[in-house]
């Protein structure tokens, strides 16, 4: 009897030391996992707001370069897709100065397809323009014998609107601009039936209508044409 009573005295007494030593450790490692959560707390550095990103650069293009995209865009609509009118878009951005603008709009015509087509590449962001890249309109029906829709090879294409600007300068245009230099110049690109001819209009002004002058160019020579008012 007292030798039993013995091993279990013994027993409990190494299970208390056995929980006690347990319960110790569990203390420190708390212990160790709040002083490195208050230690984090003290050496982090405050954050920074994140920075807001920098609106992207108008982009202004000549309307060469801007038709030979949209002339892309177009095939992939239609593989005989020619261009009968190309026409610059002014903008808060652009007013058309050095023979450049931030949008091209391009109207192009399919035989195959019996349609046309609108394309436009845009290189701003202005709440007046149509958003960044090349977008297309709506499919319309075509009629080869329409004389607004005569579409043109672009090979015929070879002098760009910058040297047509250069061209309407020495007919008039340089004296409408040093009279009133924020007049907006606008550039339309179309094939001419009457004289078989591609051709550059520099319009100096915000349409055809009131404009203060209007220069003929032709766009495969860069000869002068007329002062068409």
């Amino acid at each position: 009897m007292r030798s039993s009573r013995s091993s279990r005295m013994n027993r409990n007494i190494q299970g208390r030391k056995f929980y006690s030593g347990g319960e110790g450790a569990m203390r420190r490692r708390f212990i160790a996992v709040a002083a490195l959560l208050v230690m984090a707390g003290c050496s982090s550095e405050p954050t920074t707001p994140a920075e807001k990103p920098q609106p992207k650069p108008t982009d202004f293009e000549t309307g060469r370069v801007a038709f030979q995209r949209l002339y892309v865009a177009a095939h992939g609509w239609a593989r005989d897709a020619q261009g009968y009118r190309l026409e610059s878009q002014l903008t808060a951005d652009s007013k058309g100065k050095d023979g450049k603008a931030d949008v091209w709009r391009a109207a192009v015509a399919s035989a195959a397809a019996r349609g046309v087509k609108s394309y436009i590449w845009s290189g701003t962001d202005s709440q007046d323009a149509p958003s960044r890249g090349v977008s297309s309109g709506a499919e319309d029906n075509y009629s080869p014998t329409n004389s607004s829709t005569q579409v043109f090879d672009i090979g015929f294409l070879k002098v760009d609107s910058d040297k047509a600007l250069e061209t309407a300068q020495k007919h008039g245009g340089d004296k409408v601009l040093e009279k009133e230099p924020e007049t907006p110049v606008i550039y339309v690109l179309d094939w001419s039936r009457a004289t078989n001819e591609l051709i550059w209009h520099v319009i100096y002004g915000t349409s055809r209508d009131d404009a203060k002058l209007r220069v003929a160019v032709n766009a495969t020579s860069g000869d002068f044409i007329r002062v068409e008012k």
